[in-house]
């Protein structure tokens, strides 16, 4: 199953994919709200609304207003190569806050103050069902979905200190979506990123050194995850700011990631208004 969140004229919506058409889930604004009900999965499934076409929909991040955006550092091996470190023992983590995130189709800005804008494709998992200390062998049953996320990145803010959340959560940075593909239809897939049609990042999912699992289990131990809730979980290698010379966004680019069975992002690069 596929949920998605739809801005209308009177307000987002939580609506369910069938092919080119989006059926509203009547009584939840957005797919977040969804999920904080205990039977989210058969209210969406028997959900019979107002009906919208797929193509032209404007679409909100997948779930706007997280509880927690918690984000993985050097989880692929190719990227941790890249940038010259050592394959991890624990993970590394970091935070989102949720004004950084827009929709799969809207314009990414660029900031007025960074010019070393940088992609870094992303699988999210979006929690299910709420947890703490949650077994790695149970971790599955809290997971709802997964969705594809760009953690953009401020290079030059990321590396002022050796903590990188400035970098990580400049305000609507962070495209998200465009659905939340339920964890019975999705198993990994191919992960790239491209700048104007260029290649830029191409990765398999599942070439990680932490699994979705392994996360869920581990940020649990720290704190309750919530319904809701999004882990982002690493970007592969081939990131604009380990290429020689470095290569950062520019206006008038267009950036999209795309995860096979996930969907796409569409991201037009302008100048911050």
């Amino acid at each position: 199953m596929r949920l998605l969140t739809l801005r209308t004229e009177n307000g987002t919506k939580a609506v369910r994919q069938d092919g080119g058409t989006l059926t509203e889930i009547d009584g939840f604004a957005d797919v977040g709200a969804l999920l904080r009900t205990a039977d989210w999965e058969a209210t969406a499934q028997a959900a019979s609304g107002a009906t919208h076409p797929l193509e032209g929909a404007d679409l909100d991040a997948v779930v706007p207003s997280p509880g927690k955006i918690i984000c993985v550092g050097h989880n692929y091996r190719n990227h941790i190569k890249e940038m010259g470190r050592e394959v991890p023992e624990f993970p590394t983590l970091f935070a989102k806050y949720q004004e950084s995130l827009i929709g799969p189709n809207d314009d990414l800005a660029l900031p007025q103050e960074s010019d070393t804008v940088d992609w870094e494709s992303e699988l999210a998992v979006v929690i299910g069902k709420k947890g703490r200390r949650i077994a790695e062998a149970d971790a599955a049953d809290h997971i709802a979905g997964y969705a594809v996320l760009n953690d953009v990145s401020m290079r030059d803010y990321q590396f002022r200190t050796i903590q990188w959340l400035q970098g990580k959560t400049w305000e609507k940075s962070t495209p998200f979506g465009p659905a939340l593909v339920t964890k019975d239809e999705f198993s990994g897939g191919l992960m790239t990123t491209a700048v104007d049609g260029e290649i830029q990042q191409q990765t398999p999912t599942n070439d990680v050194v932490f699994t979705p699992e392994f996360l869920v289990s581990y940020i649990s131990a720290i704190i309750t995850l919530n319904p809701g809730d999004v882990i982002a979980t690493g970007t592969p290698g081939g990131v604009g700011h380990a290429q020689d010379p470095k290569r950062y966004l520019q206006e008038g680019q267009l950036l999209v990631t795309t995860i096979e069975g996930l969907g796409e992002l569409k991201n037009r690069v302008v100048k911050e208004a």
